[in-house]
């Protein structure tokens, strides 16, 4: 694992017209780039992520998994926004030398893949093999694909949507609700809004999961008690985890540029936006997710050029893209070794 941090020296414009000064970006790199060039694995994490992939990926991305530094040159950014290394709410503003907070600029997803097209610029690289993405990943791999048609080659992208759905911006909104009810959130000191985002989380996991799930790991075994059950520690447990890594600042933020998903905004439509999109596509469902159904997914791999539809089943839910590793495994493996169509709409499905 290889650590660094690329400094962009010009002002950064966003697609709103505002522009950051001093933009930092934090990314991991794996293995070595070949003398053709066409190794390159770019990896795009979700929402509270970072750059280590092989920390949050494992079973996919590791050194001895489909996904490996012998073979790929492996390259994972840090999101605009995240607070893992890159510019993000509590970096400092150059104008006042004090940090953001609330004061820093709203971005998009269109933003995030704004930003690593100038690292890949910076790298060298010309020719993206794989772009992969999950969730917000996949809404930033899918602009980049719209974006930059030829710079990806293979375009792999799960749990994912062309436009965050009502559902999905509502369960966002509800997040912020709890983090704009806790006082400090408005106080701008690093640790402000903590509260609120350990409601904020509680409420994430129950989309990222599903009622199965809490049926069979959280049931109980003693039909006596009458309080702190199980799902309740849990969802404590989970909340409390996330609020020692990462700032309710960056996770507002975060949660507003996925409301902002939308590949047809100034594109003509989503529909004309998808068919821009040149990369043999990879589009993975998962059946049991209830924040980005298969329907979402199902309309991506339809509307792509050359796109193949694969769904998993998982008792996990959304969270099943990143846990399912064995089955996205074979299902991934099958579409890299794939001779692919160059016939329009030439959609599979695997099961």
């Amino acid at each position: 694992m290889n650590l660094k941090k690329f400094q962009y020296n010009k002002p950064f414009v966003l697609e709103n017209g505002k522009r950051l000064e001093n933009l930092e970006i934090a990314y991991t790199t794996y293995g070595r780039l070949n003398a053709q060039k066409d190794n390159v694995v770019w990896v795009c994490h979700a929402l509270t992520a970072n750059s280590n992939v092989m920390e949050w990926w494992p079973g996919l991305f590791g050194e001895n998994d489909y996904f490996n530094p012998e073979q790929s040159f492996i390259i994972c950014a840090n999101t605009l926004g995240s607070p893992y290394g890159t510019t993000n709410p509590l970096s400092i503003n150059p104008a006042t030398k004090e940090p953001y907070y609330l004061s820093f600029p709203q971005f998009s997803t269109r933003d995030l893949a704004s930003a690593h097209q100038l690292l890949a610029e910076h790298l060298q690289i010309p020719k993206i093999s794989i772009l992969i993405g999950g969730s917000l990943g996949g809404q930033q791999a899918l602009e980049w694909a719209v974006m930059e048609p030829n710079r990806i080659d293979k375009l792999i992208v799960l749990a994912t949507n062309a436009q965050h759905s009502p559902w999905g911006i509502a369960f966002n909104e509800s997040q912020r609700l709890a983090i704009a009810s806790d006082r400090t959130f408005y106080a701008n000191t690093p640790k402000g809004g903590l509260k609120g985002l350990k409601t904020a989380r509680s409420i994430a996991l129950l989309s990222y999961r599903a009622y199965e799930t809490y049926g069979c790991t959280q049931l109980e075994t003693d039909a006596d008690i009458t309080d702190n059950y199980r799902a309740s520690s849990y969802q404590n447990y989970q909340g409390e985890k996330l609020i020692k890594r990462f700032n309710a600042y960056s996770y507002w933020f975060l949660s507003k540029t996925m409301d902002s998903h939308h590949l047809g905004r100034k594109r003509k439509g989503i529909i004309e936006a998808l068919q821009t999109i040149q990369a043999k596509t990879l589009v993975i469902g998962i059946r049991s997710d209830i924040l980005f159904p298969p329907e979402e997914q199902k309309f991506l791999a339809e509307h792509i050029p050359y796109a193949q539809y694969a769904e998993i089943d998982s008792f996990y839910g959304h969270d099943g893209f990143l846990i399912e590793t064995k089955a996205l495994t074979e299902v991934i493996k099958k579409f890299v070794n794939k001779n692919h169509s160059t016939t329009k709409q030439s959609t599979s499905i695997f099961i």
